[in-house]
Formats: structure tokens, sequence, C-alpha cells
């Protein structure tokens, strides 16, 4: 790996507070990249971006004069082009003192000020909550119920010698303290090789091949720990939502964002239900309890398109954006 770039000396003003975002393989995740950069540059112009990524996707970014949109451009470690591989290294990434590592699918809705106040409580935090459901890391359909009847969740954590599984959606790491981070990895690596005393399933993707989720490992090392999750949902000040079209009120370009946000938290739980029907129909039974009626509309801090069949407005909004920025380059050349 090449070291680090250095910062402007105008950055360098007590913590320094970064972005990092990692982009390896298909261009596609480039170009998901730098819409996600735009997205924050409209709130966030001062705080500085840095990405790991792999040779090609950087010299595509010197190809059309792109690299402007980063203040320092590294390259990854070739052995962590993968989900783990970088999620469970973001201590070797640590470029400043306190580092966001974000997912590339994101769309920031709004100004994150208050959310790095909100972090730099935090030595290492991912976002999350206390308490997992049974789906997570397992099956996402009926097949849950032999899990259940088995009790392989607490088979798993008597196991490991845990006493509560959280659950942590990775798509932002917030990473203040190095030891600290670096034995977060460590172990959440440790128990992804330790998966066959486990009841967590591996992910299949369309071509048939399989995607292991740093998700759980994490979750597992930070239980282990003793380190608390920043609440996934906050209400109006949630670091991130899962988009979900029949929740959110939002127009092209992302400027206005209004989600649907039930103030209890099975309410929300439906949204991870991918039949819009079935999901409907639900909603509908639960709210013959008058208290699982009520909701407000918030703005996150950012929207998570996390869910694949839930990605069709961030994709057009990625090709959107690509071409402005692509005409903006070439204009000023």
């Amino acid at each position: 790996m090449k070291s680090f770039s250095k910062p402007s000396e105008k950055l360098k003003k007590g913590l320094m507070e970064g972005y990092v975002y990692n982009s390896y393989g298909k261009i596609d995740y480039l170009k998901h990249t730098l819409a996600s950069v735009y997205s924050l540059r409209r709130f966030d112009k001062v705080r500085p971006v840095a990405l790991f990524c792999d040779d090609k996707h950087r010299d595509f970014l010197n190809k059309y004069r792109l690299s402007g949109w980063f203040d320092i451009i590294n390259l990854i470690d070739p052995s962590h082009c993968s989900i783990v591989g970088f999620k469970h290294n973001v201590d070797k990434y640590m470029i400043y003192d306190a580092n966001l590592f974000l997912d590339s699918d994101i769309i920031w809705c709004k100004n994150p000020e208050k959310l790095w106040k909100l972090l730099s409580t935090y030595s290492f935090t991912i976002t999350g909550t206390l308490k997992a459901d049974l789906f997570f890391g397992s099956h996402k359909d009926f097949r849950i119920i032999s899990d259940i009847i088995l009790n392989r969740r607490k088979k798993t954590l008597n196991f490991f010698g845990l006493t509560y599984l959280s659950r942590v959606q990775s798509g932002m790491i917030y990473a203040q303290d190095y030891n600290t981070t670096k034995s977060v990895c460590q172990l959440a690596d440790s128990y992804m090789q330790g998966k066959h005393g486990t009841h967590f399933r591996e992910r299949l993707l369309p071509d048939g091949s399989t995607e292991e989720s740093d998700e759980w490992g994490f979750a597992m090392a930070m239980s282990r720990l003793n380190l608390p999750i920043i609440q996934w949902h906050q209400g109006t000040l949630s670091p991130q939502l899962d988009f979900v079209s029949s929740y959110v009120k939002y127009d092209p370009n992302f400027n206005q964002v209004q989600y649907m946000y039930y103030t209890n938290q099975l309410m929300n739980n439906l949204r991870g239900i991918r039949s819009k029907k079935l999901r409907d129909a639900l909603k509908l039974l639960f709210q013959i309890i008058p208290s699982m009626r009520d909701y407000l509309w918030v703005t996150p801090f950012s929207l998570h398109f996390s869910w694949k069949h839930e990605k069709k407005p961030f994709e057009d909004y990625a090709e959107k954006i690509w071409s402005r920025i692509v005409a903006n380059a070439t204009s000023s050349k």
C-alpha cells in the first residue's frame, strides 16, 4: 500500500475529521462514490474526503480530470478489495484523527455538523440497534423458523461466551482511536474464521457466488469489547435510514427529503419486508393498537440505498450526477 498523501495545512486545525470512501471493481461503484460525495459537498465544504481505490478507478478519475473531487487518493491493498476485506481492516485506513467510513450508495440529506458532534463521543462505533432481530445474519425467509425452534442464536452466543448480539449497519463506521479500532477489526475477523460455530449464513450473489457479510463479525466483536453502537434510528438525528420508496418523499435531486418515521420500532422494522402488499397489510393490522399509528416526518442525515430492489432512484441520481460533473470537467479544460 502506498504511503498516505498529506492534507493541506489549512485543514490542520485541532482534531482533523474526514470522510473515507473505498471503490474498486466495476466503474459504476466509482460513479456511485462520486454521486455520494457530490451530495455531501452540498452541505460540508470543509472536511476533507479521502478515497482508497484500485488502479483502474484511479486511472479513470485521472482520465476524466475528476481527481479534484477528493482531497486524498490512495491505492487500496488488493487483498482488501471486498466488503469484508476492507471493513475488517479499516484500522489500516485511518488517515484522519477522526474517520467516517462510508458506503458509496449513500445520499446526504442535510448538514452533518450535528452528526459529527454525536460521533465525537465514541472511540469507535457503527450505526445499528442494541438488539439484533432474529433475521440478522441468518435466513430472511420462512427458514428462520428452524433457527428459532433449534435456538441457534442462543447457541451462537453461548459458543463464543457472549450475552447479547447487537445489529450493526456498517454503511457508516466511525473510528477515532486506533487501538480500539484495531482490536475490533482483529476480533471481528477472528469470529469470521470461526463461523462454523455460528448460525450465520453466507449471502448469495446474483452470479451464484457468495459474499460474506462483515456485519455479524463486527456485532460480536463490539459485544465482546462492550462497545456501544450509535443508534441507527434517532428520529430527526438518525445518521442514516434505509431508502424504502413508500416511506420517503423526495425530489429527483434529493434536495428535499422527508422520511415517514414511526415512533414504534416494530412499525419501522416493517420497512424491511420487500412485498409492499404484505408490508401494508401488516401495518394495517398492527395499527389496530392506537399507539402503533404515530409517526413523524424526519430528514435523516443520509439515505442509504442498501436494498437491491430499492436502488433504482439512486442509480438514476448517480448517472445524472456523473454526466453533470464530467460535462463541467470537460468545459473547464
